[in-house]
C-alpha cells in the first residue's frame, strides 16, 4: 500500500507558477504510474496529468497541456507537478494518486489518494 502526501499549494496571481510535490511511502513507488487530479468547489474531480513508472511517458488534459509538466524522482519517492501560466480557472484542490489502469483518466482508474493541496489563482 502506497501512502501519498501532497504539498506546495498556495495563493498565486494569474500568470504565476507553483510546483506541487507528492511524497510517497512504500518501497514499490517506482513500480506505479502516477497521476494528478484536481477538484474545484461544486465540481467533479478531474484528471490533470499522468506519468509512467519510469517517467518516460506523460499524458495531459487538454486544459493544462503546454502549461503544466508532470515529473518524478523515483530515488526520492516523489512526483511533481510544475504549473506555469496559471489561470483563475486552475483554482482547485490538487490530488495525487496511484494509477490502477494504464493511461486511464477517470477517478476510478486511480487509487491511494492523498489528502490534497489547495491552489488558488487570483485574477
Amino acid at each position: 500500500q502506497v501512502q501519498l502526501v501532497e504539498s506546495g499549494g498556495g495563493l498565486v496571481q494569474a500568470g504565476g507558477s507553483l510546483r506541487l510535490s507528492c511524497a510517497a511511502s512504500g518501497r514499490t513507488f517506482s513500480s506505479y504510474a502516477m497521476g494528478w487530479f484536481r477538484q474545484a468547489p461544486g465540481k467533479d474531480r478531474e484528471f490533470v496529468a499522468q506519468i509512467s513508472w519510469s517517467g518516460g511517458s506523460t499524458y495531459y488534459a487538454d486544459s493544462v497541456k503546454g502549461r503544466f509538466t508532470i515529473s518524478r524522482d523515483n530515488a526520492k519517492n516523489t512526483v511533481y507537478l510544475q504549473m506555469n501560466s496559471l489561470k483563475p480557472e486552475d483554482t482547485a484542490v490538487y490530488f495525487c494518486a496511484v494509477a490502477k489502469t494504464p493511461w486511464g483518466t477517470t477517478r476510478t482508474d486511480f487509487g491511494s489518494w492523498g489528502q490534497g493541496t489547495q491552489v488558488t489563482v487570483s485574477s
